[in-house]
């Protein structure tokens, strides 16, 4: 599997619907609109993805890393 990363490449704010796409297998586009759907509910949705932001390196800053 592969390490959880922002990608430079793809991404419209932050990365981060892009980065969990590529993890999980599907378009970028395909997780943006359940992140859209799921803001439609109760819940700290919208604050899941500030944090994720913060705490997800960047793709560039992850390949240093390792």
């Amino acid at each position: 599997m592969s390490r959880l990363a922002r990608p430079t490449d793809g991404r419209m704010m932050g990365g981060v619907c892009a980065a969990l796409a590529r993890r999980f297998g599907t378009s970028s586009t395909t997780m943006r609109v359940i992140f859209l759907l799921s803001c439609l509910l109760p819940g700290p949705q919208f604050l899941l993805y500030i944090a994720l932001w913060i705490l997800l390196p960047s793709e560039d800053k992850a390949r240093t890393a390792w």
